[in-house]
């Protein structure tokens, strides 16, 4: 049956003769005609779906004739450029490009570094044979990229008879430097969703200052880093999305986890403006022991207030300064961020002028909003800059409380329609089709993540910037970032607009640029990078990742092979390895089945829920069994305490060679809730469940006197380091291996 989303009146399948075409031209331009489904089956791709794809990529493929005119565009495109439009070449790895110039014509070429040396680069033989292209005869001639360049963003020139071009030369890492810092060494962490971990001065809802006090308590237990949602912009006023991997940017920071209270200006409010803070503040603080869904709404209305009262305060000579060295910094990406959030408080989400007048940043109504909208752009500006500081104080809590990573932040997917990235990097995203995944065992009926993907082409054809700029704000402050499915650096599954989940197909993306280039921002950052490699992928991905220094993730109940659950010593070793993930319930939730009752109550199986229980209660078992092998768990006890399991399962990941183990907050205090349900948007309360444990809420105050937590923590350290007593450590947040 064909998903009753699926518009009418698609075009009919192509010809016989035309379909050998379209799979040509689909392989031509990196999409994929077929793949491997989750249970090893192969599945073909439709042909309505690869020409919905293609024309989302701008290729015209209806007709046969559009097939063999777009087949012949692919085969000539790079002839007509003198260089091509970015070159990525790895550290001390000899590496070559190809110049187009009339045939006979010398030419020139050279490459500028950062540092604006110029170093001449050496012509390479190559006896390829001249071609015509637009009535002009055209030769092809290689050259290397010059030994010893130094890491970094630098420029290839070209000269060709008086004709002049210039193209990015990106030098990435040969292997991520703080990976291999680590090597020999163990660390623990927390991972935790900030919004809902609060303290007695949080405004409903957690904040960077909660922030720096949770990496206070866990690195004074031990740990080396905390890891966090997302914490990327979402609507610049209410309504605003739940999600944190929904944002409308990636690149710039939600200013509902501003901790008000703790921007210099607050203390220089006058005094009815100061008391008009406080009333917002205290009551929004009766809600930080309310058991119920948080309510982000209320938290960023008030919170909004108090910020317009403490952006009127005038700002001494050094803080202007500061802010405006912010600003030049972060250049016109701000500026367009800015200026979309003014716009989207007056027009509202579905208003024409996006679609017209408004449509981009270069627009003459845009243009001339940033003259009429000047205060509010300012306003803007500045909430970015509250938070850049506040991330920058809890990075410095969190080192000063011993951790040797500190705060691992993490990048979503991709942005929501219609958000400000949407708007700003339009020349960029595809158009016409959304990001999501194909069914699996936890979601059957596939994901649709409703966001725009990069487009291959014009990202390179851009030099990666907007990708580049993205990173670099993200790890200003970090110790580490996580890449939520590192996978969509390689291949992201596009769904036509319309289609159901299961109806797209695999773009593949340049992983050689995207992933060096995210190894040269994070260890020019001095930040490690764990990629999350969860779910369906091509067996060789991992070992590239490896390769690169970039940390994969294991989750205990998915470590299995054809035998079972993998025993620990066959764990990797650069890798995040942990018990549990957002996208099941806590581990007390998990052992009692709440992730199967869950997606049996909203429709998400496939199988009776007899057998699906059957089967979870069979791989729990498996698990468990081997962690009874290993003594972890008392053999007469197979019902042992749930509290003793959880502590357990964790221990059984110290055994591990795993270089970074997470432990779950959630599970740390005994939450039962899931936090998110995959594949669902109304029909579950995702990312609103607050911190909390048998008892009811858990504020981090309470943290360091909560037994059930420190002796979660204890037993990971103390695995980790026998003997040691807690909270020790023979060097900054690591364990000597």
């Amino acid at each position: 049956m064909r998903d009753s989303t699926e518009p009418r009146g698609e075009l009919p399948e192509p010809a016989p003769d035309a379909e050998a075409l379209l799979r040509e031209l689909s392989a031509a331009h990196g999409v994929g005609t077929s793949y491997w489904g989750w249970d090893g089956v192969e599945r073909s791709v439709a042909g309505s779906t690869l020409r919905r794809v293609l024309t989302a990529l701008g290729i015209a493929a209806d007709s046969p004739a559009q097939l063999r005119a777009a087949l012949a565009e692919a085969d000539v495109a790079p002839w007509r450029r003198l260089l091509p439009p970015i070159v990525v070449a790895r550290e001390g790895a000899a590496a070559a490009f190809d110049v187009h110039v009339p045939h006979g014509s010398h030419v020139s070429v050279w490459v500028v570094t950062e540092d604006g040396t110029r170093h001449e680069a050496a012509q390479l033989e190559n006896w390829e044979a001249p071609r015509e292209v637009d009535g002009v005869l055209t030769g092809r001639a290689s050259f290397s990229i010059p030994d010893g360049l130094p890491l970094g963003w630098h420029a290839v020139w070209a000269d060709a008879a008086g004709t002049r071009s210039e193209c990015p030369l990106v030098v990435t890492p040969r292997r991520l430097r703080t990976t291999e810092a680590l090597a020999g060494r163990r660390s623990w962490g927390l991972t935790a969703q900030l919004y809902s971990v609060r303290s007695s001065r949080s405004w409903g809802i957690g904040d960077f200052a909660d922030l720096a006090d949770l990496a206070a308590v866990a690195g004074g237990e031990g740990a080396g880093f905390v890891l966090v949602n997302p914490l990327h912009a979402a609507e610049p006023r209410p309504p605003v999305e739940d999600s944190p991997y929904l944002p409308t940017t990636r690149r710039f920071f939600n200013p509902l986890y501003i901790r008000v209270e703790e921007i210099p200006e607050h203390a220089y409010l006058d005094p009815r403006s100061l008391a008009e803070t406080e009333r917002l503040a205290s009551r929004l603080r009766l809600a930080n022991r309310e058991l119920g869904l948080l309510d982000r709404n209320a938290s960023y209305e008030a919170k909004l207030a108090a910020l317009e009262l403490v952006f009127g305060v005038r700002r001494g000579p050094a803080r202007s300064r500061q802010f405006s060295d912010f600003c030049r910094d972060q250049g016109q990406g701000l500026d367009d961020f800015a200026l979309w959030s003014a716009l989207a408080e007056s027009l509202g989400p579905s208003a024409r002028d996006w679609d017209d007048a408004a449509s981009s940043p270069d627009t003459g109504y845009a243009t001339a909003q940033r003259t009429a909208l000047a205060d509010r752009i300012e306003f803007h500006r500045w909430l970015q800059w509250i938070c850049d500081q506040q991330l920058e104080s809890a990075q410095d809590a969190a080192r000063r409380s011993g951790m040797d990573i500190g705060i691992v932040h993490d990048l979503a997917v991709g942005v929501k329609l219609g958000g400000a990235d949407a708007w700003a990097l339009s020349g960029v995203l595809a158009q016409g089709v959304t990001v999501g995944a194909p069914p699996d065992m936890f979601n059957q009926q596939g994901q649709n993540w409703t966001q725009p993907p990069w487009h291959p082409a014009r990202l390179a054809e851009s030099g990666y910037a907007a990708y580049r700029d993205m990173l670099r704000t993200v790890l200003r402050h970090a110790g580490g970032i996580r890449v939520d499915h590192v996978l969509g650096l390689f291949r992201l599954w596009w769904i036509p607009e319309g289609a159901g989940p299961g109806e797209g197909t695999y773009v593949y993306y340049d992983h050689e640029a995207l992933i060096g280039i995210l190894a040269l921002e994070a260890q020019r950052a001095g930040a490690v990078v764990i990629g999350e490699d969860l779910g369906v992928f091509e067996p060789w991905v991992r070992d590239y990742l490896a390769e690169r220094g970039i940390f994969g993730t294991s989750i205990l109940w998915f470590e299995r092979d054809d035998a079972g659950p993998l025993a620990p010593e066959r764990y990797r070793q650069e890798c995040l390895t942990s018990v549990n993930t957002h996208d099941l319930p806590p581990t007390a939730g998990y052992l009692a089945g709440a992730h199967v009752t869950l997606r049996e109550s909203l429709g998400l199986l496939r199988r009776p829920v007899v057998e699906e229980r059957a089967a979870d209660a069979a791989e729990q078992e498996e698990v468990l069994a081997l962690v009874r092998e290993r003594g972890l768990l008392p053999e007469a006890e197979p019902g042992a305490g749930v509290q003793a399991t959880v502590e357990a399962l964790y221990e059984f990941t110290a055994l591990t060679p795993s270089s970074l183990l997470g432990v779950a907050l959630v599970d740390a205090v005994g939450e039962t809730r899931t936090q998110n349900q995959p594949g669902t948007s109304t029909e579950y309360p995702n990312w609103c469940i607050p911190l909390a444990g048998p008892d009811g809420v858990v504020l981090i105050e309470e943290l360091p006197e909560n037994a059930r937590f420190h002796s979660l923590l204890s037993r990971v350290q103390q695995a980790l380091r026998p003997g040691a007593r807690p909270g020790a450590r023979t060097g900054p947040g690591a364990t000597d291996a």
